[in-house]
C-alpha cells in the first residue's frame, strides 16, 4: 500500500520505511519557528528546567511580528526578553522584518521538511511541499530542548483542482470557497492535499495563500506538490529542497474533492466563522469602517499590486481607514521599487511597517464598538479585531481595496 505525502514526511522524519494514519512516531524537527505571541510564555518554562539547554540553535528562528513596534510596556518587556534571550543563544532573529510565516516561507522552509511552528498558520509552509504544523509552548520546548517529538499521523484529504481561476478572482475566493463547502470541522486533524492540473496555474502567492488558511478547516497540514514553480521561488531565495515527495498512486485518502476552479466566484467570510461564507455580491451594500490589505494570508507583493491597480486615480472613502501592510520588508520594498506604496498614499490609504497589525487584532488597526472591518486576515472571530460587538468580513485584495474605495462592502467590477 503506498503512502500520502504527509506519510512520507512523516517516515523520513521517523527514519521508518512507512508509516501509517493514526500510527503515533517519534520524529526529528528540520526547524522550529516562534514569534512574540508566545515566545515569552517559552522562555519562561525553560528557565525553569533543571537541566536547560537547546538541542541544535541553527533549527530555531525566533521572529517578532505581532506586536512590533511594542505598543504598552508589558509588550517592550515581552520582547525585550525574547531578544536578549536568542542574543545570549545565538537564535537566528528578526524583529521588524516581516510577519513570520512570510519570513519564513522567503528565507527558511525547503520541500520535505518537517517544521514546528508556535503559531496555527504554520501550514503555509505546504506551499513548497514541507509538512508545517502548529503547536503550543509545551511542545515548542520539548522540540527545542530535544529536536525531537511525537506526531500523529494525520489522515489525508486530496482536493484535485481543475482548471484556471476566472479574471478576477482569487486564490483567497478558493480556499474560503472550499473552507465553506467542508466546514469549519470538515479537515480536524487531518492533511488538505492539493494536485491536478490546476495547481499548475497557481503562483507561489497563491499556494501559499491556499495552504495558509487551512487551518481554518481544522488541518493538521496542508501541502502541495513540488514544480516546476515552486522550484523556481526556490532557486530565487538561494534554497534545494530536502525531499521532494508526492502521494503513491495506491497511497489511501479519508476523503477527496474535485474542485473545477472556473467555477469560484468572489466570496466574503460574514461574521463570525470562517466557513461562514457567500457569494460577495451577497454583501454588497454593507457599511464599512475599516478595510485591512495585508497578513501572511494576503501581505504579497502580488496582493498589493491587485490593490494599487483598483485603486490608482481613486481615492479611499472618507468614512473608511484603509490600512496597506506589507508582509514583509522585502515585499515593501519591492512595492516601493514598484511605485505601489505612492499610489496608496495618494489614495488616502495608511501604510504601515510589515507586521500582522489588524488580523493580530491587539495592535495596530484595532476597530471600535459596534464598527465593521472588511480584511484580507485570517481569522473574522468574533473580537478578533475589536470589541465583541465588532464585525469582520473576510475578503480578497480586490474586494477589500474596492470597499474601502466606496464605503461598503463592493466587488471590483462595481468600482
Amino acid at each position: 500500500m503506498g503512502m500520502t505525502m504527509a506519510e512520507k514526511i512523516i517516515a523520513a522524519a521517523a527514519g521508518e520505511s512507512e508509516v501509517r494514519a493514526g500510527d503515533i512516531h517519534t520524529v526529528e524537527l528540520d526547524r522550529l519557528m516562534s514569534n512574540d505571541g508566545t515566545t515569552h510564555l517559552t522562555i519562561d518554562m525553560y528557565n525553569e528546567l533543571k537541566h536547560p539547554h537547546i538541542a541544535d540553535v541553527d533549527k530555531l528562528v525566533w521572529i517578532v511580528d505581532h506586536n512590533v513596534p511594542s505598543d504598552s510596556t508589558k509588550t517592550a518587556a515581552s520582547h525585550k526578553k525574547m531578544r536578549d534571550f536568542a542574543r545570549e543563544h545565538g537564535i537566528t532573529y528578526y524583529e521588524g522584518e516581516g510577519v513570520c510565516h512570510q519570513i519564513m516561507m522567503e528565507n527558511h522552509v525547503r520541500p520535505g521538511e518537517l517544521i514546528f511552528g508556535a503559531d496555527s498558520h504554520t501550514c503555509a509552509y505546504g506551499a513548497l511541499g514541507a509538512f508545517g504544523t502548529g503547536v503550543g509552548c509545551t511542545d515548542y520546548l520539548y522540540a527545542m530542548v530535544t529536536g525531537t517529538s511525537w506526531v500523529l499521523v494525520p489522515e489525508t484529504i486530496r482536493f484535485t483542482l481543475n482548471g484556471q481561476l476566472p479574471e478576477g478572482v482569487y486564490a483567497r475566493d478558493l480556499i474560503l470557497t472550499i473552507i465553506g463547502r467542508i466546514g469549519a470541522n470538515g479537515a480536524n486533524y487531518k492533511a488538505m492535499e492539493f494536485v491536478g492540473e490546476g495547481v499548475k496555474t497557481l503562483t507561489m502567492s497563491d499556494r501559499i495563500a491556499i495552504c495558509n488558511l487551512c487551518v481554518e478547516a481544522g488541518a493538521k497540514t496542508a501541502l502541495m506538490e513540488v514544480d516546476d514553480v515552486a522550484m523556481e521561488y526556490l532557486n530565487e531565495h538561494g534554497r534545494e529542497p530536502k525531499h521532494i515527495f508526492s502521494s503513491d498512486p495506491d497511497a489511501v485518502f479519508a476523503d477527496e474533492y474535485e474542485v473545477d476552479l472556473s467555477q469560484i466566484t468572489p466570496i466574503v467570510a460574514k461574521p463570525h466563522f470562517v466557513d461562514n461564507v457567500v457569494n460577495a455580491k451577497e454583501c454588497v451594500g454593507t457599511k464599512i469602517d475599516e478595510a485591512f490589505l495585508g497578513s501572511c494570508n494576503n501581505g504579497r507583493i502580488e496582493d498589493l499590486r491587485v490593490g494599487a491597480e483598483l485603486i490608482k486615480g481613486r481615492k479611499v472613502h472618507p468614512l473608511v481607514r484603509f490600512l496597506v501592510v506589507p508582509a514583509s520588508q522585502a515585499v515593501y520594498e519591492q512595492a516601493l521599487d514598484e511605485g505601489l506604496i505612492e499610489t496608496f498614499l495618494e489614495a488616502g490609504a495608511i501604510v504601515m511597517n510589515a507586521n500582522c497589525s489588524v488580523c493580530w487584532g491587539s495592535c495596530q488597526g484595532v476597530i471600535g464598538d459596534g464598527e465593521t472591518l472588511i480584511s484580507t486576515g485570517t481569522r473574522n472571530f468574533k473580537g478578533r479585531a475589536g470589541p465583541p460587538d465588532s464585525f469582520v468580513y473576510l475578503a480578497s485584495a480586490a474586494t477589500v481595496t474596492a470597499s474601502a474605495i466606496a464605503g461598503e462592502i463592493a466587488t471590483a467590477d462595481m468600482i
